[in-house]
């Protein structure tokens, strides 16, 4: 049970970190073509909105608690959301900057514009998995309390039934 609590941390940290990258990246990018038209930057607007969110939840779900695992079906979503912000960078890239998966030349910093947005494609992709992966463990938690609740295992002890007396 600890194991899980950790892992979920783990993951969770790492939803935080990526998300704070691609939303850095996002944003210089948003900063530096403000003033033209918000139709032809929807893609990274929506970008900037799936890392915010992530931020957001990501820090509410930080701490292990037992209800941090029941709601599998918003990571589900994120994980999702993280998905098509993936899809529309890369339509966007168009092979511009080689091939997607490439990962060599990446940089945070300097002026190697291709660098930045694999950087930001990279994260995205990361981020995605993450989420996933927390959307998975949040399955796997909550059939395994299910099952140990209909076994009447739960909490190490078996209940006693009801209609028997106490040896009190």
């Amino acid at each position: 049970m600890i194991i899980t609590d950790l892992v979920s941390m783990l993951f969770r940290l790492a939803e935080l970190a990526f998300a704070a990258i691609v939303a850095g990246l996002t944003g210089d990018y948003l900063h530096r073509v403000r003033g033209t038209s918000s139709w032809s930057q929807g893609r990274f607007i929506y970008t900037e909105v799936v890392a915010g969110l992530s931020i957001l939840f990501s820090i509410v779900w930080l701490f292990p608690f037992a209800g941090s695992f029941v709601h599998y079906p918003a990571d589900f979503l994120i994980s999702v959301m993280w998905w098509v912000a993936f899809g529309l960078l890369v339509n966007w890239l168009d092979g511009g900057c080689g091939y997607i998966f490439n990962w060599t030349g990446i940089t945070l910093r300097g002026g190697d514009s291709c660098g930045k947005w694999k950087a930001d494609v990279a994260f995205c992709f990361l981020s995605a998995l993450c989420w996933l992966v927390s959307a998975l463990l949040g399955v796997y938690w909550v059939h395994r309390q299910r099952t140990r609740a209909t076994t009447g295992t739960a909490a190490g002890y078996r209940r006693r039934r009801w209609y028997r007396r106490s040896r009190i």
